[in-house]
């Protein structure tokens, strides 16, 4: 602190400490303590006042007192609920002063929550409660000296709980109208520094403000509520809902307080404009758009939601409406719906209307008649019969005569007349007259075709018929049933059998209640429309040109048709070739051409009606432009065939039927008939030149080509017997071979024994053994081959019971020529010695031993060779005997064993062969 003062002039500082007490204080000049001992110095006894009695130069300089902490928040409010966070900082000049802090004027110390930071001077707790709840200051001392300087003061206010806030609306009208401004407020009643957040029927709204405008329209209303929160861990409950509804501004309704609004000169209009919800409104009237002003000559009043006319007028005509100001607020409604006045220049006519209209009307009927004005409303009503006048309550426009009888007959008239002043728009109808009769009428039913038989698919009307008066509804029944017409007609356009029954008619009318009698029952018949038949009169119907065809269309009914002939769908025509009969039931086709071919279809049609029956079935007819092919076919087709074998011809012809065959063979008939000439076995006679013919009608005959058939024998198999006359006393088997004499084929052969084929690979030899042919069977074979032909006739019987005798005669025979050898050769010898050469003498050939097959087979009794029995022990040594002499053949078989009874059995011998000068016996 600097002042400027005189020599011995008295000075005096004072430091003070505003809002604490118990301090010392120390003073410095200059930075250097002044000290109380200087005579001219002088403090008080706390050391808060120093006084200089008489100043001089010496005591020049600065005097100050230790600088004062300033005592700071770090957390914006002092107001704070608990687990809030709330800090301080202690703000010294230089970094040499230590700060202590107090609660109350009680120093403070660290714990869980509260942590003080001395480099930063500051203090924190993290997590604050009531315990924390009072005034804060902090002392800062200089660690050289004993100055203590207590800062300013803060105080802070710990609440445990968090208030609920609560809103406020202005105006606080509800409902508002679109368009109008609603302000709400949130407020919470202790703390500060709150930010809100603002809700709408429980939704959380993106906007927060302290204060929220709504600016009402359609989605605008509903409940608003609000939170308020502070910091990270406080936050408010949500507030109670205020409800603010917000609803369309009405749109006025204009009525007319009359029931009209056409209206003629002289007569009063007055008009309603009211709004469904409020008294408040201020009403404006508009005629034709424009805002009428005020009362003036042309309205009598104009008097906020009513309108007057006393006395209408031309000028008064045109479109009417009218809007709402709302009092004391700025709400405008929109225009109301127009309503258009009309003011007539002349009065309205008047209609009489009967009803119903008939000129005649029956007992019992009703009939209304009604007063009709074709413009307003609201008009009463006058009526009079014959000129006098009718007594009918409330002025009613119709007059109803529920049961008319001959009284009510006459003549009848009505009047109208409307508002106050009724003598004006008086005015009169036409009259109508009514009349009346007592009988009721009979209906009668006509129908067309008028015919006892229609056809399905014709039409068909029933024309009910009331002589008198008109208006009838008619009611029909069928069969008794009623059908659901009230027509006078009844048209089938296509009739079906089930349309078949009686029909009768009533008719009616007043609205029911007065009805007809019945009318007679017309009985109408439905038949299927016949399809014609066509069919050919010809017996075939693919011809060749100049060939006639008739062909047949009818129906069972044969007089009431016409028919109508179709080729390919086309309507065939009269010409030279063509020809119809009566009724063109049958059609002629007298020389047919190529230009006839197609399918031929007919229909009938009524000669009354235009009835069409369907299309026949078709009937194709073939016109052939050439001649047809006849073929002859051979089965098998070989060249030449073979005796035994089955041969067919078959007679084809590629076109049309009706056809009768001939056969030829050498140019001669043969007696067969049909298509087919088949020979089950051929014989060599039946080689020839075949040929077949075919005919029909008067048409010329066509032959088929030739075929010739050339028939061969089929080759003989012989059975050989292959075992040798030197083999006879060697062997027990005997050797059979199978030949075909023709050789230029190369043959298989099968074996039969007593005609059953054997199963044995296809061989020309055959070996049989008292093993295989212990009872001496009948052989026979049969040669096969893969080509033509396939096989020869079987050979003939082979029998091996005969073999045993055949070797036993050789025995003997071989026996006897033995010793005859030997006596030749002794006598030889002897005559040699004793004779002398002579002369030779011709002698007669010796007659052979044996006789052949064909000499045996020429015999009645052929003779047996041998009966004596040799046993099969002399056999076996004359077979040794016979190996020696060099009479046997490597290829044996052996011989079977004979009894005694094969013996007794006479040989037929069908064969020899010559082998050594011996005969081989066949059986």
């Amino acid at each position: 602190m600097y002042m400027d003062v005189f020599p011995s002039e008295k000075v005096e500082f004072i430091c003070s400490i505003t809002g604490s007490s118990h301090w010392t204080f120390s003073w410095s000049r200059d930075g250097q303590e002044v000290q109380d001992s200087d005579p001219n110095v002088s403090l008080s006894a706390e050391g808060s006042m120093l006084k200089l009695t008489a100043a001089t130069p010496t005591y020049s300089g600065s005097y100050n007192y230790p600088p004062k902490p300033s005592l700071r928040l770090l957390t914006p409010w002092t107001d704070v609920f608990e687990n809030e966070t709330v800090g301080f900082s202690c703000d010294v000049e230089s970094s040499d002063w230590t700060v202590t802090w107090y609660l109350d004027e009680v120093e403070v110390s660290e714990d869980d929550s509260l942590m003080i930071n001395p480099e930063e001077s500051s203090l924190n707790i993290t997590a604050i409660t009531e315990a924390y709840q009072g005034t804060y200051v902090c002392r800062a001392q200089l660690e050289s000296r004993s100055v203590v300087m207590p800062s300013n003061t803060l105080g802070i206010a710990v609440y445990e709980n968090v208030p609920k806030p609560t809103v406020t609306v202005a105006p606080g009208i509800n409902p508002m109208y679109f368009g109008e401004t609603v302000n709400f407020t949130c407020n919470v009643d202790v703390a500060s520094g709150w930010t809100y957040q603002w809700y709408k029927d429980g939704e959380w709204l993106p906007q927060s403000s302290k204060a929220n405008s709504v600016h009402l329209g359609p989605s605008t209303g509903g409940g608003y509520a609000c939170s308020a929160t502070r910091g990270e861990v406080t936050s408010t409950e949500i507030s109670e809902e205020i409800r603010q509804d917000a609803i369309e501004i009405p749109v006025p309704s204009l009525k007319a307080m009359e029931q009209w609004l056409d209206v003629f000169p002289g007569e009063s209009v007055r008009l309603s404009c009211g709004m469904d919800k409020g008294p408040d409104w201020i009403y404006t009237w508009y005629r034709d758009g424009e805002m009428i002003q005020a009362i003036n000559a042309m309205y009598f009043s104009l008097n906020g939601p009513t309108l007057t006319i006393k006395s209408a007028s031309a000028e008064h005509a045109g479109q009417y409406s009218c809007k709402g100001d709302l009092r004391d607020r700025s709400v405008s409604s929109s225009f109301s719906l127009g309503r258009g006045l009309t003011v007539y220049d002349s009065k309205p006519t008047v209609t009489l209307i009967q009803d119903p209209d008939y000129k005649l009307m029956f007992l019992g009927e009703s009939v209304a008649f009604i007063c009709h004005i074709d413009v307003s409303s609201g008009w009463e009503y006058l009526w009079y019969k014959d000129g006098e006048a009718l007594s009918i309550s409330g002025n009613k426009y119709r007059y109803v005569i529920t049961s008319v009888g001959t009284t009510n007959q006459g003549s009848y008239k009505c009047q109208a007349r409307r508002g106050t002043n009724q003598d004006i728009f008086l005015a009169t109808s036409q009259a109508k007259y009514l009349e009346v009769q007592e009988n009721k009428p009979k209906p009668s039913i006509a129908q067309q075709p008028d015919v006892d038989q229609v056809y399905v698919g014709e039409s068909v009307t029933m024309n009910c018929k009331v002589q008198l008066s008109s208006g009838w509804e008619y009611v029909w029944r069928k069969d008794g049933t009623q059908l659901l017409t009230n027509s006078s007609k009844i048209s089938i356009d296509a009739a079906y059998s089930t349309d078949s029954g009686t029909y009768e008619c009533m008719a009616r009318r007043n609205k029911n209640i007065y009805n007809t009698t019945t009318s007679d029952g017309r009985i109408l018949y439905i038949s299927e429309i016949p399809v014609p038949s066509i069919m050919p009169l010809t017996q075939w119907m693919d011809v060749f040109p100049t060939e006639s065809v008739e062909m047949h269309c009818g129906m069972s009914s044969i007089s009431e048709w016409t028919y109508t002939w179709y080729k390919d769908g086309q309507k065939v025509q009269a010409s030279e070739a063509v020809s119809f009969d009566l009724d063109a039931t049958t059609l002629s086709i007298h020389a047919a051409s190529a230009f006839h071919l197609g399918k031929y279809s007919c229909s009938g049609k009524l000669k009354s009606r235009s009835v069409t029956s369907d299309f026949s079935p078709g009937l194709l007819l073939d016109v052939y432009g050439s001649k047809p092919r006849v073929t002859l076919v051979q089965e098998p087709s070989h060249n030449v065939m073979h005796t035994g074998d089955s041969m067919s011809f078959s007679c084809h012809i590629n076109i049309s039927s009706g056809w009768e065959y001939l056969w030829y063979k050498d140019d001669s008939p043969l007696a067969e008939s049909g298509d087919n000439h088949t020979i089950t076995s051929l014989l060599t006679k039946d080689s020839g030149s075949y040929i077949c013919k075919t005919k029909r009608g008067r048409s010329t005959l066509f032959q088929s080509q030739t075929v010739r058939l050339d028939i061969e024998e089929r080759p003989q198999a012989d059975v050989v017997l292959m075992t040798g006359w030197s083999e006879a006393f060697s062997t027990d088997s005997l050797v059979l071979k199978c030949h075909v004499p023709e050789g230029q084929y190369s043959w298989n052969y099968t074996w039969f024994k007593e005609d059953r084929p054997m199963d044995l690979p296809p061989s020309e030899k055959y070996t049989v053994t008292p093993q295989n042919d212990p009872d001496q069977s009948l052989y026979t074979c049969q040669g096969n081959r893969h080509g033509r032909p396939s096989y020869s006739k079987t050979s003939e019987q082979f029998k091996t019971k005969n073999l045993l005798l055949k070797r036993r005669v050789l025995l003997s025979i071989s026996g006897c020529i033995f010793f005859g050898i030997i006596v030749v050769f002794i006598g030889c010898i002897f005559l040699r010695v004793i004779r002398k050469p002579a002369k030779r003498e011709f002698k007669p050939e010796e007659a052979e031993l044996f006789l052949s097959m064909d000499q045996i087979k020429g015999l009645d009794d052929p003779p047996c060779p041998l009966f004596q029995f040799i046993t099969d022990a002399e056999l076996n040594s004359s077979s040794q005997e016979g190996e020696e002499n060099g009479l046997t053949d490597n290829a044996t078989t052996p011989l079977p064993i004979a009894t005694q009874e094969d013996q007794a059995q006479t040989t037929e011998s069908h064969g020899a062969t010559e082998n050594g000068g011996l005969v081989s016996f066949k059986q």
